[in-house]
């Protein structure tokens, strides 16, 4: 599972070319009849010495707000969002050809030639077909079809007529415009092969993921769930119930990790099973990774009806205190339910991705070896990072171990508990998810243990440690808090990692406000309790590793080749600057 951590994180730090386009399709499109105008400007003033500007400008914006709406007819889904996207960098790029002309007569001393006038006209077709094949959905034909009309029309209505036959007929032109449009159609059709065998079409799948980031994740959770294999994956939980049976709490472990990405798929799982559970409910992140997602919402549905059907395979009424073990950056928080430990793995404030699972099976056969029943493992996911270097794991390997050795001498005592929630509470916000916060108030040997939870994904690095001396101030004990990773976004957000970790839009000072306010609720509510160890096995589609390491390929590939053909264009056209 370790390669697909590294093809997720290839394909995630790709994430950023996706926020090229303009937030807002207004934008595109106030831009685009702007920069229309400056075109038809600079064409007038500097190519031909004229003042008709004020007469051309407005006719020149019409026909653009036209072939704009007639160019969403051609698009697969009729997108006009996406029409104005393409408008506005396809104007740009005639632009800046028309500015570089105007460079290379000055730099050069030669006369300012029309020739830009029209070799731009060419260059804005040619950038409409790899737009049009690539994310508007379009085949080659169609965007050969489509490519010229706004362009042209622009064009036709910007020069005088009596000027048409001379700029549209210069060989040399033509030649080099006929060339653009080849090499377009030729970048085209070699990216949206890039990815075979593994991927049929590298461009339906960029369709199918813009297309979910407009809410319609239809395709492609079927292109995923094509690709998804059946297994059987488990939830662990631990349940404690009062002793009269009215109040209980579960700490889920989901073997399944949320993703791929808001909204397909098993992306808000966490909420989902939160709610499942009525809200009394911590839903951790496990020692797990994306090649444990589920694909589709029917698949998510499967999971979710399977959850009741957990069996109990221990149960008790005692508990250890709490024991912490620090290696250098590595934190491991181990509490012992019976002879069941629960572990919590972090390296906050320097935080990391997804722990690895050879360190779950080292601690879990560690365990064994210890005659301890059964390891519950939560990756506390409360910092942000990289792949965990080999000498963090090492430190995280020492560290649950002794842990465990510390646990195994340990006297158990009764359990109380209280839980308690932000359901009632305004605590919304960009970087959390809907599930809120969650506090765990544990009683133990007439010590009070708290231990918090956000359904967020990620935490921003020492925000943990703020709060827990926020609670220390308050002479209350924090163990750890931990974060779902749940993978729903409130808000798209337009940063490198496409979404807010806890503490990047909230400040410390009002998360600590709430956990508070949420800990003294938890506490009020404390009542004795026995504990369930309650163990689940899905059969469900999983997304496994194979998808990300083909898409990674084909992302890489394309990118490959667009070097390749953007380095061959601007060659070319540098060189016809000496024309």
């Amino acid at each position: 599972m370790e390669k697909s951590s590294d093809d997720v994180s290839n394909i995630h730090n790709r994430f950023s070319l996706t926020l090229i386009n303009p937030s807002s399709h207004y934008f595109s499109l106030v831009g685009s009849l702007i920069i229309a105008g400056v075109i038809t400007t600079i064409v007038y003033l500097a190519y031909l010495g004229s003042n008709e500007i004020l007469f051309r400008i407005p006719m020149v914006v019409g026909v653009l707000a036209l072939t704009q709406l007639i160019d969403t007819q051609f698009t697969r889904k009729k997108e006009y969002s996406k029409s104005l996207h393409a408008s506005l960098f396809g104007n740009m790029l005639w632009v800046a050809i028309l500015l570089m002309g105007l460079l290379a007569s000055v730099v050069l001393s030669k006369e300012i030639s029309l020739f830009f006038v029209t070799y731009g006209m060419f260059l804005f077709a040619s950038f409409r077909i790899g737009i049009f094949t690539t994310t508007l959905g379009a085949t080659i034909k169609k965007a050969w079809a489509i490519c010229m009309v706004q362009p042209l029309a622009m064009f036709l209505v910007m020069i005088p007529y009596e000027m048409w036959n001379s700029m549209l007929t210069n060989p040399l032109v033509v030649g080099l415009g006929a060339t653009f449009l080849i090499i377009a159609s030729a970048w085209s059709l070699l990216t949206d092969r890039a990815g075979r065998p593994g991927m049929e079409s590298t461009h339906k799948t960029i369709q199918a993921y813009l297309a979910s980031q407009g809410n319609d994740f239809t395709e492609a959770e079927e292109i995923i769930e094509k690709r998804s294999y059946k297994t059987k994956v488990s939830t662990s939980q631990i349940r404690l119930c009062s002793s009269n049976g009215t109040t209980e709490f579960r700490m889920v472990i989901p073997e399944i990790h949320p993703g791929p990405y808001h909204p397909v798929g098993g992306s808000n799982i966490p909420y989902l099973i939160y709610k499942n559970l009525d809200s009394s409910a911590m839903i951790m992140h496990s020692i797990s990774d994306h090649s444990l997602n589920l694909p589709s919402k029917n698949e998510v549905e499967n999971y979710l009806n399977n959850i009741d059907k957990s069996t109990i395979k221990e149960e008790g009424a005692t508990c250890t205190e709490p024991v912490t073990v620090q290696i250098n950056k590595a934190r491991v928080t181990g509490l012992l339910f019976g002879n069941n430990p629960l572990l919590f793995l972090s390296l906050s404030p320097h935080g990391m991705e997804d722990i690895p699972n050879y360190m779950k099976k080292e601690i879990e056969q560690y365990a064994k070896n210890r005659n301890f029943k059964r390891i519950l493992i939560v990756d506390c996911h409360n910092a942000m990072g990289q792949e965990i270097s080999k000498e963090d794991g090492e430190d995280m390997l020492k560290a649950a171990k002794s842990c465990l050795d510390s646990l195994i001498t340990k006297e158990s005592y009764s359990i109380e508990f209280g839980y308690a929630n932000s359901e009632n509470m305004d605590v919304w916000t960009e970087d959390l998810g809907m599930g809120g916060l969650g506090i765990i108030c544990l009683k133990i040997n007439n010590k009070k243990f708290f231990l918090g939870w956000a359904d967020a994904n990620n935490m921003e690095n020492g925000v943990r440690e703020k709060i827990v001396k926020n609670f220390a101030d308050k002479e209350c004990q924090l163990l750890e808090i931990c974060t779902s990773d749940t993978h729903y976004a409130p808000v798209k957000a337009r940063n490198r990692n496409g979404y807010y970790q806890l503490g990047l839009i909230t400040n410390v000072e009002k998360l600590t406000k709430w956990f508070l306010e949420i800990a003294n609720n938890a506490e009020s509510k404390m009542t004795s309790a026995k504990f369930e160890i309650l163990e689940n096995e899905a059969d469900v589609k999983i997304m496994g590793q194979g998808i990300y390491e083909d898409y990674s390929k084909a992302l890489d590939k394309s990118l490959k080749l667009t070097k390749v053909f953007m380095i061959g264009s601007v060659t070319l056209f540098i060189i016809t600057l000496f024309l």
